[in-house]
């Protein structure tokens, strides 16, 4: 089994306790964040890295409970703050993720990208995010779009782990940085790239775009309640799983 190093937890987790992160029972931007988020990994356990905006970093702690004692389950935390990394659009992801994926010999690395890329953003605009789709710019072409993520992929490639792509989730009516649609189109220019390297899709989006007005926060809102934080969370975790070729008990 691949080994963590010391130098890796401290990076990535802080001091390692037993008790993993608690589900917020509201996902949001502020909520994703709460509690705490130091991990004790076991070396003998697979080494599992989640990379993603706020939807995964809602979602990685219930996963890390569910899998716990089949998997350690991790994602980045900030340089600057011991917080888990938003790890926002491509732009970002090409900045950071040498620092992301530190010196861990990752064994499965579950990742996405898109959320941030096809938000349009006005430094005027006093909506969370700077969001505003009638005045902003688009953080990130279709086409720069692609070509990041294939940049990335190759970099996610060289670590020798099993890559599970999740596909961005759904953008609903009203949502004010977001156009319906670019949820699809985003998608389909990442699905290209995926087959191109031959990666597993994980499919958020087929899944939320059947969730009720009840598993969002509110209409117009990309993030989810609980009831909508959970399905995701079994989804996941069962893709890990499954990956890791775990039993579960």
């Amino acid at each position: 089994m691949k080994l963590i190093t010391l130098a890796s937890i401290a990076l990535l987790c802080g001091p390692a306790i037993a008790s993993p992160p608690q589900s917020p029972a509201n996902q949001s931007p502020e909520t994703n964040v709460e509690g705490s988020w130091d991990a004790e990994l076991d070396p003998a356990l697979p080494n599992v890295l989640i990379l993603g905006d706020s939807i995964s970093m809602g979602y990685t702690g219930p996963v890390r409970e569910k899998l716990a004692g089949e998997a350690n389950v991790v994602r980045p935390m900030r340089a600057d703050h011991p917080r888990p990394e938003n790890c926002g659009d491509t732009t970002r992801g090409l900045a950071n993720i040498d620092r992301w994926l530190g010196d861990v010999e990752w064994d499965v690395i579950h990742f996405n990208w898109g959320l941030w890329d096809l938000c349009y953003r006005h430094p005027d605009s006093p909506d969370h995010g700077n969001r505003d789709k009638e005045n902003g710019t688009v953080s990130t072409t279709p086409e720069d779009y692609e070509a990041h993520l294939e940049t990335l992929v190759e970099r996610l490639k060289q670590t020798g782990a099993t890559l599970i792509w999740a596909n961005t989730t759904l953008v609903p009516e009203g949502e004010p940085g977001r156009f319906v649609g670019d949820d699809v189109k985003y998608n389909a220019i990442a699905a290209r790239v995926m087959k191109r390297h031959d990666i597993a899709i994980n499919d958020l989006h087929a899944l939320t775009a059947g969730f009720p007005a009840d598993h969002f926060i509110g209409p117009g809102d990309v993030h989810f309640t609980d009831k909508g934080t959970a399905r995701l969370t079994d989804q996941v975790a069962a893709k890990i799983r499954a990956t890791i070729r775990i039993e579960k008990p």
